[in-house]
């Protein structure tokens, strides 16, 4: 079974276009499908032309949550809901074309266990928006602790033992194509033109996007921490060659103001190290409270396996489910 989960969110215009162009795509497919709609609390019509689409078409399921939990919350409650071999995120405005759909579903069957949509152009009515998720991306890129494509948002698919490593985690500010990325499974790319919306705005704020990018960098990144431990190191430096500069100095007028510059740079310098070390284990409090697994396991081979290889196909090999290891 193939399920598309779509977090909405005041999208009434949007809903019957969107859900007729989904169910086109999955037509071609060829496998069971469904589509779980999220409505994450909209105060429109949306819920009763979701409600709607279901009384007409019975692989439509509505998750209906009891307010507005944000996107990545909508998203986090379709995951759970959904019972597909492998599931297709993306939003319900057009901006992610249904019409990639089976080009994922392909690449998919071809191996790859998550399947990410990278833009490759992008039609974006506001401006300011359009330069900055640029910007960020090259930010997070330079900044993440391990690689996580760049221009690419929730759109793509990933297969159940994905999506049940995902719903392991409990953490709350959540980056989705950083865990994505993180979980460590095979990846392929497939690539799209990310349109404009087909109607109405963007439902998240400016504030809102400020919030998701600095989840995106705190949640994948210490290297803001580490970055006081440099800063530190520079002021010490600076005290260290202003307090040499002081004693060189022929004017005791100089010599002062020397002194005073390198008393105010050391401590400056001693302020960043404390907060550098202070930094440091904070980091490894946010990993225990985060409950993230120590590592995730694809495939489990035993040693009768490896001892009757020679008398049956190595395709033939039992396969064991993935299994999450957690500290006790």
């Amino acid at each position: 079974m193939i399920s598309v989960v779509v977090p909405i969110y005041n999208e009434e215009a949007n809903i019957p276009l969107f859900h007729e162009a989904v169910a086109d795509a999955l037509m071609d497919i060829g496998e069971p499908w469904e589509v779980v709609y999220v409505n994450d609390g909209s105060k429109d019509s949306s819920l009763d032309l979701l409600r709607g689409l279901q009384e007409d078409d019975t692989h439509v399921i509505v998750v209906d949550l009891t307010r507005n939990w944000g996107h990545m919350g909508a998203i986090s409650a379709g995951l759970e809901t959904a019972r597909g071999d492998a599931v297709v995120l993306m939003d319900g405005d057009f901006q992610d074309p249904p019409e990639v759909i089976p080009e994922l579903v392909e690449t998919w069957r071809g191996g790859a266990q998550v399947v990410v949509a990278v833009r490759r152009s992008r039609q974006e009515r506001r401006k300011v928006l359009a330069k900055l998720f640029p910007l960020f991306y090259r930010l997070l890129s330079a900044l993440s602790d391990f690689p996580i494509p760049i221009n690419a948002g929730i759109f793509g698919l990933m297969d159940r033992q994905t999506v049940d490593s995902i719903n392991a985690m409990r953490e709350n500010n959540r980056y989705l194509p950083g865990l994505r990325a993180w979980v460590g499974y095979s990846n392929a790319i497939v690539y799209y033109d990310r349109q404009d919306r087909l109607a109405g705005d963007g439902k998240l704020s400016f504030t809102s996007r400020i919030k998701y990018a600095m989840d995106a960098i705190t949640s994948f990144s210490y290297k803001p921490l580490r970055l006081c431990f440099v800063l530190s190191g520079v002021a010490c430096c600076m005290a260290a060659l202003m307090a040499f500069a002081s004693m060189l100095s022929s004017s005791p007028w100089n010599a002062v103001g020397c002194g005073v510059a390198s008393a105010v740079f050391l401590v400056g310098g001693a302020l960043l190290l404390c907060l550098g070390v202070l930094g440091e284990y904070l980091g490894r409090v946010y990993d225990e409270v985060r409950q993230r697994p120590l590592s995730i396991i694809n495939k489990v081979h035993y040693a009768s396996q490896a001892a009757s290889a020679l008398d049956r196909p190595a395709e033939e090999e039992e396969e064991q489910p993935a299994k999450i290891l957690r500290i006790a």
